[in-house]
């Protein structure tokens, strides 16, 4: 059996856990909002119309940080359309998805929805049609506590509490010929920063992100970052990153090395940040925020009929339905966010509800889980204190697109505060189970809580509508910890995770 050694130091810490990292996303998008988390008349709606049976399913999945309303959507929205009376509100063709927009879901109801969720409200703004103004108003709209005029309306709208919005979006994928009003570097930089500058002006507390690249593959990326933050750099707090990965032409191997693209996309943009930090000799550093990231088929989306001349409210869009495969690859995507952690503070997984989703829906009907809920879900809630980098000793195997990949990827956490630690690990070999060797003994770890692994004989099984618990969880059998060592058997392309407890 092919063998792995991986040592995990107390002192090796990467950064405090910020939970903003378990972030994920929801667009006006196909049926994310409408039919979504939204369905007035549902047995499970509340007054609002939200679907209590999906805010079950948020909650456990663990999402933290929801960014909204776009994504592509946000380049073409009027937020002024989606608040006071729902009878007044009008109905507005949205570009980006070649859709029609209801506008019954709005900024106010979008708050109390997080509320319910327990998961704090990402805004991004629009800067493709709109700008400076709209985003001002907008800023007073949600967060002024009463006496302007903009307050005053949201408290008549039924909101007499700020929503008091930490963390704003200085618009989205600018970079991109795809999004509504894009734009050069240099001219987005320089409204970015005049945004920026604006919006701090009415409250100097604001976290904002400025839109990088919409992927590594871009041809100005690198540039973009560069000439983005020239401008931008003190004004921000974040710069933004996307990413998708797929499997192609059959090559399961690659696919299952994806997280290694995503780790240059990281250091390149974290490069790029600190050059022009050192330029502009800036004390500060930017973090990223890594607000779209997960497995789509969108190669599989772009030859469809999905998007036609017919103008539909809330079609079916991107409706991806996940394999283990997938899954697995989802949760080594996380377990490098969480290794990169002293930088990206923030992800937003993309997207929450039916639109490449963790979670699914059918109107008037029930809500479940995809396969790609449980390394999420598991993460979210095991991760604790500080995330820890381990050591891991490993064979390789040859990918097409990245070259040498490892067999096993790995990343730990420990809240000395609870007395408890995590282990999350991925087998990206598709023929042999690995037998890992985990020295914890710096941990002070002594007995394991939880062992769980996602697994399948078939790696392309599915949860779908007709067979909707087909893959879940299973126990990562023969897990053993005695003398500070942990000896686990991670299946062939699996995702795992081991909990346990520590010495106080």
């Amino acid at each position: 059996m092919t063998t792995a050694r991986i040592t995990v130091d107390r002192t090796a810490v990467i950064a405090p856990l910020n939970r903003r990292i378990f972030g994920s996303f929801v667009e006006h998008l196909g049926r994310c909002v409408y039919d979504g988390i939204y369905e007035p008349g549902h047995p499970t709606a509340n007054e609002d119309g939200f679907r209590l049976d999906v805010v079950d399913l948020v909650k456990e999945l663990g999402s933290t940080t929801i960014r909204y309303p776009g994504g592509n959507f946000v380049s073409g929205y009027r937020w002024e359309d989606g608040v006071g009376p729902k009878e007044s509100r009008p109905v507005r063709r949205d570009l980006a998805w070649h859709s029609l927009e209801s506008n019954q879901v709005g900024t106010d109801e979008f708050a109390r929805w997080c509320k319910l969720t327990g998961s704090e409200l990402m805004m991004a703004v629009n800067l493709g049609t709109r700008g400076i103004e709209a985003a001002l108003d907008l800023l007073e709209y949600a967060n002024h506590p009463s006496g302007t005029a903009l307050s005053d309306q949201r408290i008549d709208n039924g909101s007499p509490e700020p929503h008091d919005i930490r963390l704003w979006c200085l618009g989205n994928e600018m970079d991109g010929p795809w999004q509504t009003g894009y734009m050069t570097a240099d001219d987005y930089g320089k409204l970015a920063a005049r945004t920026a500058q604006a919006m701090k002006a009415a409250d100097k507390d604001l976290e904002l992100v400025v839109c990088g690249s919409s992927g590594s593959t871009m041809p100005t990326f690198g540039d973009w970052e560069r000439t983005v933050l020239e401008h931008s750099y003190e004004h921000v707090d974040y710069i933004s990153c996307h990413a998708y990965y797929q499997e192609r032409q059959g090559d399961l191997g690659s696919f299952l090395a994806s997280s290694l693209e995503m780790q240059y996309f990281i250091e390149t943009v974290v490069s790029t940040a600190d050059h022009v930090g050192n330029k502009l000799r800036s004390n500060k550093k930017i973090k990223l925020s890594f607000d779209e990231w997960n497995v789509w088929y969108l190669e599989e989306h772009q030859a469809s009929n999905e998007v036609n001349n017919e103008w539909r409210f809330a079609p079916r869009q991107l409706e991806d339905v996940y394999s283990v495969a997938d899954a697995v690859v989802l949760g080594n995507l996380l377990i490098t966010l969480l290794k990169n952690h002293d930088r990206v503070a923030s992800a937003s997984l993309a997207q929450l509800v039916n639109v490449i989703a963790p979670i699914m829906t059918e109107p008037s009907g029930g809500a479940w889980r995809q396969t790609t809920f449980f390394p999420f879900s598991v993460t979210s809630r095991l991760a604790k204190g500080e995330v820890l980098r381990p050591r891991i000793d490993v064979g390789t195997y040859e990918t097409a697109a990245y070259g040498l990949a490892p067999l096993v990827d790995a990343v730990a956490t420990a809240d000395s505060e609870s007395g408890t630690g995590s282990l999350f690990l991925v087998n990206r070999s598709q023929t042999e189970a690995i037998e890992v060797t985990v020295n914890l003994a710096s941990l002070d770890a002594t007995t394991i809580t939880e062992a769980v692994t996602l697994h399948d004989e078939d790696v392309y099984a599915k949860n779908t509508i007709d067979d909707r618990e087909r893959v879940g969880l299973r126990e990562l059998s023969g897990a053993v910890l005695a003398g500070g060592l942990l000896t686990v058997t991670l299946p062939p392309v699996s995702w795992s995770a081991v909990g346990f407890a520590c010495e106080r």
